[in-house]
């Protein structure tokens, strides 16, 4: 008996930790089963059935989740660490013949949405009616599977009166209904596939989406955080010391993932040009650009929170700090 606790973690295949998931790096105190599982499975499975000890979780449902006036009846805890993060000015998509040559051509259209409280969709809605005058209520949006039928929303939310939403035919999808015309536009995060096989009939709204996106940071020093790592409440109730133990191994196995990435004795990956490309990334976004942790990342999560409650996703007012297990939050000097 090695008197670890076990602990089963449900998490994406990332750079970042892949430390983790070959033993690498050993969180203090736990036997780790790690699960190498896409996020859509590893999202309905923690928020359907709670299945595992801890997950990466979309801060969308997270955020839904705390919504239970009593918190015993919040079933996750949250750490600090942020295992997913991305602009998203590149997932919006239009139809080419639909007439909509800029942002401001979008109020008054249909819009496809895999689920309105997708965190990736938030973002994007928030962005375009902030930095763009396209107000939430503007579009119509519709919601359903984006490459296969039939998808239904994860978690039940609220949407506010002004809101049009409504499902698309049960066997419709929506990648199919963008190229037919049907809707005019899609936020997504995950790339259509009729983009990826260079359809005509589909394009993106912004054609240099990387150069909106950097000015994007430059106007607001925030890279946006799409999934948190969660807790289920009862194992960390049971021992809060989990929280930071987890903690404490995501931030190794980031650094780790950080200093191999400019590697060029010997490449990990098939980009030629990777450490071209972290040395650019480093000179314009610092040399913390993914970092874990409450510090450094406040503003861009209280944009997220006032997104969400403008949204009608937030029942409640929250910060920042609010979001995670308080044993994160700090640490021992010497």
């Amino acid at each position: 008996m090695s008197g670890r606790v076990p602990v089963t973690l449900a998490c994406w295949d990332y750079d970042r930790t892949a430390a983790l998931a070959s033993g690498e790096v050993r969180p203090e105190g736990v036997d780790l089963t790690y699960l190498s599982l896409p996020v859509e499975e590893t999202f309905f499975r923690m928020l359907r059935y709670r299945e595992f000890d801890a997950a990466e979780m979309s801060l969308s449902s997270y955020v839904i989740s705390l919504g239970a006036d009593d918190p015993g009846g919040r079933p996750f805890i949250a750490i600090p660490v942020f295992t997913s993060r991305a602009f998203r000015h590149n997932g919006i998509y239009v139809n080419a013949a639909s007439g909509i040559a800029s942002a401001g051509d979008l109020p008054g259209r249909t819009v496809g949405v895999a689920e309105y409280q997708l965190t990736a969709n938030v973002w994007i809605r928030g962005i375009l009616a902030e930095h763009y005058g396209v107000p939430v209520e503007s579009v119509r949006y519709r919601t359903g599977g984006q490459h296969q039928p039939g998808r239904v929303a994860k978690v039940a939310h609220d949407v506010p009166p002004e809101i049009d939403i409504a499902p698309i035919p049960p066997d419709r999808t929506l990648t199919g209904m963008l190229v037919s015309g049907e809707i005019d536009a899609l936020y997504t995060p995950r790339t259509p596939l009729p983009f990826a096989q260079g359809r005509p009939e589909v394009r993106r709204l912004f054609p240099d989406a990387r150069a909106e996106e950097e000015h994007y940071y430059r106007q607001t020093g925030i890279f946006p955080v799409m999934h948190v790592v969660v807790l289920r409440r009862d194992v960390y109730e049971a021992r809060p010391w989990l929280a930071q133990s987890l903690f404490k191994a995501f931030e190794e196995a980031r650094r780790l993932a950080a200093d191999r990435l400019a590697e060029t004795a010997a490449s990990r990956d098939m980009l030629p040009w990777l450490y071209a490309e972290a040395e650019r990334t480093r000179d314009f976004m610092g040399p913390s650009w993914w970092s874990y942790g409450l510090a450094g990342n406040e503003e861009g999560l209280a944009v997220f929170l006032r997104y969400a409650r403008e949204q009608g996703l937030a029942r409640h007012p929250l910060t920042p700090a609010g979001l995670f297990a308080p044993e994160t939050l700090e640490s021992y000097v010497i």
